[in-house]
């Protein structure tokens, strides 16, 4: 049966909500939103700055550098650089035009009580509040489940924007997913036609390929991505994993390019686009060829992510790398039954690996990812997969990613909350008196 009409509208929209451009790591990016937008509602510099926020984003913004912040780290940092500098109409590019002015000001404020941050009673692994006071006014501003969605706008303790949302409900503000299947992902990607997506795309490919470049040239965390390409031939798998790598590097580590996005996270944008772009290069496919096959991964890491949700336990790189292996397996023009193998052989191998937030080692566990993808593929070119029982592989390539879903948005519940203890040194999570002080 032929996609819908209906369901190739829904594609088309689902791939401009989710590949939008970032800069720097999309938690600390997205305080510096919701402070920037309070501060807009106040009208005035505040005096005073309290960000409440879920375990998950303390996990994703400790360790990362905040973009375009002179190599500040943490929540208070990406709070008052949003508060001073930001620019709210940009969303998660709110950080572009930060001035040396704006830094300085920062690193004076960050050691003083100007901003306290506490941890939020949440069940949404993405919820962050923002309050700002000055001697006269007052100003909120809530985002919850995906990192620009506002939910509750109040200045002076008076309501001026509120949109009803279910804590639980991780999809609620995003298009409907439940279209989305491999089957139909193959067809859309085969046959719809390009001009309402070549341009996402495109930017996609430029903006992913800039920031690789960026990593693979200067020093950024470990530069994984580097030392890959010095310590091993330069076939196609090491440069695929490299590229790669090196993009997280950057990105991690403070580099002030933008990224395209995939599922809320520029890791899962570079890991899902990267190796399919450089295959495409290996094999020296044409410019549509490519187009198809990057729409086809990134549709598939987005299926898998709609039912694990943007934040958890479950390392959302392993869907992207999933999508990217799937995506190679695509540009080899491989049947239905291959790429459902590539997405089994990926799924089989590395779904245990952890998320335990944002920072310099994403870049080796993308590596990682990448590297069992590439083996999926060729083990699905050979016609080689993992059997239904074995393990958490099912009957039908849905199920097997319905599987990993269960896993990973509701079985890693309580892993999530031991990292989070093991990372905030065993403080009681999710205390609403309890302040979270960072160091």
């Amino acid at each position: 049966m032929a996609i819908s009409e209906s369901n190739i509208i829904n594609y088309i929209n689902i791939l401009k909500e989710e590949l939008v451009p970032a800069l720097g790591c999309t938690e600390p990016t997205s305080i510096a939103y919701v402070s920037s937008k309070a501060r807009e509602v106040l009208g005035e510099l505040p005096e005073e700055i309290i960000v409440q926020s879920s375990g998950n984003i303390i996990k994703n913004v400790k360790g990362a550098v905040v973009p375009n912040s002179g190599n500040l780290r943490g929540i208070k940092a990406a709070a008052i650089i949003g508060v001073i500098g930001g620019k709210p109409e940009k969303e998660l590019e709110v950080l572009t035009d930060v001035t040396q002015d704006n830094i300085d000001e920062a690193k004076k404020l960050i050691n003083t009580d100007y901003c306290k941050v506490e941890l939020l009673t949440s069940k949404a692994n993405l919820h962050i509040i923002v309050k700002v006071k000055s001697q006269n006014n007052s100003a909120l501003v809530e985002v919850v489940h995906t990192h620009t969605n506002i939910v509750r706008i109040e200045k002076n303790n008076k309501v001026i924007l509120e949109k009803l949302y279910n804590s639980e409900d991780i999809n609620g503000s995003l298009i409907d997913r439940s279209c989305l299947n491999v089957r139909d992902i193959k067809e859309f990607a085969d046959t719809v036609e390009l001009s309402q997506l070549k341009n996402i795309i495109k930017l996609q490919i430029k903006y992913n390929s800039d920031i690789s470049c960026e990593g693979l040239k200067n020093y950024y965390g470990a530069n994984v991505g580097s030392n890959l390409l010095k310590n091993s031939l330069h076939e196609i798998k090491t440069m695929a994993k490299a590229v790669t790598a090196a993009g997280s590097d950057a990105r991690m580590s403070g580099c002030i390019l933008p990224v395209i996005i995939n599922s809320g996270s520029g890791n899962q944008g570079i890991t899902v686009s990267l190796p399919v772009i450089e295959y495409a290069k290996y094999l020296k496919v044409d410019e549509e060829h490519l187009i198809r096959a990057l729409i086809f991964s990134n549709l598939i890491a987005i299926h898998q992510k709609t039912k694990i949700g943007r934040l958890s336990a479950y390392c959302g790189v392993v869907s992207a790398a999933c999508g990217s292996g799937a995506g190679i397996t695509y540009l080899y023009n491989g049947t239905y039954e291959q790429i459902c193998s590539t997405i089994t052989n990926t799924l089989a191998n590395v779904s245990g690996m952890i998320c335990d937030g944002a920072k310099p080692s994403c870049a080796a566990k993308i590596a990682s990812a990448v590297d069992a993808a590439i083996m999926a593929h060729e083990l699905a070119m050979d016609n080689r997969v993992f059997q239904p029982g074995e393990g958490i592989v099912k009957d039908n390539i849905e199920d097997t990613i319905s599987s990993i879903g269960q896993i990973g948005g509701n079985g890693m519940k309580e892993t999530d909350q031991e990292i989070l203890k093991v990372m905030l040194n065993n403080q009681t999570l999710y205390s609403a008196s309890r302040l979270y002080d960072e160091k």
